[in-house]
């Protein structure tokens, strides 16, 4: 069995009213975060040191308890002893630890560890010192058997601190946290609320980042989320709440589209792509943070499917064609069905460029359709965009080499 144990006692720096593990990161505690790390890590059993029982202990309680793992809050370290058998594996996690999640698997998921880092830069940043050349680095993995060795040292002493000193003696192999983890604040002690307000900017940029070239609207929707992300998340906004904003958005600019105002109409489909970006940032970010499971049903795709068919659909009303006898019934929704089509089709086959990344933006997709609209011809203009598409792939479309057996199938 795993078991994870966290610990609740510590105060934070000059606040003495507060506890570390309670300070806010990304709308949750410090202490969720660790739960949902110590989740991944396949625990079934969650053991919190807390001086009292506390509404955000209770919250924790039911997180811990819908994962199917047992839930204890202990007051002594002695109490921790039953609850640990011999043979299980204990995860220990210092007051005020966050780490990313995907790094914290992989330092801890590897079998029994103390992670340590230089005493240089471990002691400036708050974590406890092991001897003259490491520091800890605020989580260990240790092998059940050693808990029973709590038994034998004062209660007055600090768990975590007492379990890291019998740990270093019954030879625990230590690894370092890689520097570059440190330095980019991929791991780090949150001590105060100045501290918290601090990382949390960095930490919503780290679960934010992209590996490919942003187009503008990524850009935008990545920048709302650094400006705007802390406030929602604090205020517990969930993505659905973003994701109903951009359904209110998109209907609106249908109907604006419906009587008439197809620039208009344009510019609010954009502005519900960019809304529904920024719903699946914070679904990310959730998600890559272990705040929330991932959805079976995927509604961001779902949503970018259906502004696709809006976009048709004004550019269908906006188009010039006469409906007279023996204009083809459909026509007008041709041209725009091959564009948002070919910007499907083309980021598929073609190999990776940075432009490809564009063709998926509909911001900027609905903002050159909303200009369109004002001041250019756009049956044409429709109609020069799914040309200039077509060259590009060809230009961009790498040459197939001549068959090996050519001669044989070659003509006469």
């Amino acid at each position: 069995m795993r078991v994870a144990l966290l610990s609740l006692i510590e105060a934070a720096a000059g606040e003495p009213q507060a506890l570390r593990g309670y300070l806010p990161i990304g709308g949750r505690s410090i202490a969720r975060h660790q739960i949902g790390v110590a989740l991944a890590l396949g625990c079934t059993r969650v053991v919190v040191l807390a001086d009292a029982l506390t509404g955000e202990l209770v919250s924790l309680q039911h997180t811990a308890e819908q994962a199917g793992a047992r839930f204890h809050v202990i007051a002594a370290q002695r109490a921790l002893i039953p609850l640990v058998a011999p043979d299980d594996e204990l995860f220990v996690f210092s007051d005020g630890l966050l780490p990313m999640p995907a790094d914290a698997l992989r330092l801890l998921g590897q079998g029994p560890v103390i992670l340590t880092q230089p005493v240089e830069t471990g002691l400036g940043a708050g974590f406890e010192r092991i001897d003259i050349n490491d520091a800890n680095a605020g989580a260990m993995c240790l092998p059940g058997r050693i808990v029973a060795n709590l038994g034998e040292l004062p209660s007055d002493w600090n768990p975590v601190s007492a379990l890291l000193r019998i740990a270093v003696q019954g030879r625990v192999p230590q690894r370092r946290v890689p520097p570059a983890l440190v330095e980019q604040g991929r791991w780090r002690l949150i001590r105060n609320e100045a501290e918290a307000l601090r990382a949390e900017p960095e930490w919503l940029q780290l679960h934010t980042v992209s590996n490919h070239p942003r187009s503008p609207g990524e850009w935008l929707a990545a920048r709302s989320i650094q400006l705007v992300g802390p406030a929602l998340l604090h205020a517990g906004t969930r993505p659905y709440v973003i994701g109903l904003a951009a359904l209110i958005t998109a209907l609106l600019g249908i109907g604006l589209g419906w009587f008439g105002w197809i620039t208009a109409g344009f510019a609010l489909l954009g502005f519900a792509w960019l809304q529904v970006e920024v719903a699946g940032l914070l679904v990310r970010i959730e998600q890559a943070s272990l705040l929330a499971g991932s959805s079976r049903i995927p509604a961001a795709a779902l949503a970018r499917y259906g502004l696709d068919i809006a976009i048709v659909a004004l550019a269908a009303w906006r188009t010039e064609i006469p409906a007279v006898a023996g204009v083809p019934v459909g026509i007008a929704w041709f041209a725009a069905a091959v564009l948002v089509l070919l910007l499907h089709l083309l980021p598929r086959v073609l190999p990776d460029r940075a432009w490809l990344w564009y063709l998926k933006d509909r911001f900027l997709c609905a903002g050159v359709l909303a200009v369109t609209s004002a001041v250019l011809p756009f049956d044409l203009m429709v109609r020069s965009y799914v040309l200039g598409l077509v060259i590009a792939a060809l230009v961009a479309s790498p040459a197939r080499p001549d068959s090996s057996n050519a001669e044989l199938t070659g003509p006469d």
